[in-house]
């Protein structure tokens, strides 16, 4: 059993060590999403996101950002991760709690 612990204790400071690491990420990476509009047939590029119950439109230009686009999907993804890491620091939270009892 103490070998079983050990192994949780790791595998559970492994994961908090990665939720801090993708957090990290996620604070420097930009929110929200990139709306194209066409206005008189030119297109024009906007970053729109949430400021509390706010929809904000922040113009881009008329280029397509394509690093922009590039940033705000690689913080989907880091989310994605960070959904799968809180999960499993849960169901590591629940074993514990029944080997306890």
């Amino acid at each position: 059993m103490k070998v079983l612990r050990n192994i949780l204790e790791e595998s559970k400071k492994y994961y908090l060590e990665l939720k801090k690491k993708i957090e990290r990420k996620i604070k420097n990476l930009p929110k929200g999403s990139v709306k194209e509009r066409m206005i008189c047939g030119k297109k024009y590029y906007y970053l729109q996101y949430r400021k509390g119950k706010k929809v904000i439109h922040k113009y881009l230009g008329k280029n397509k950002p394509e690093d922009l686009i590039r940033q705000i999907k690689e913080r989907k993804i880091l989310l994605n991760e960070l959904k799968k890491v809180n999960e499993a620091i849960e169901l590591i939270n629940r074993t514990e709690k029944r080997k306890r009892r």
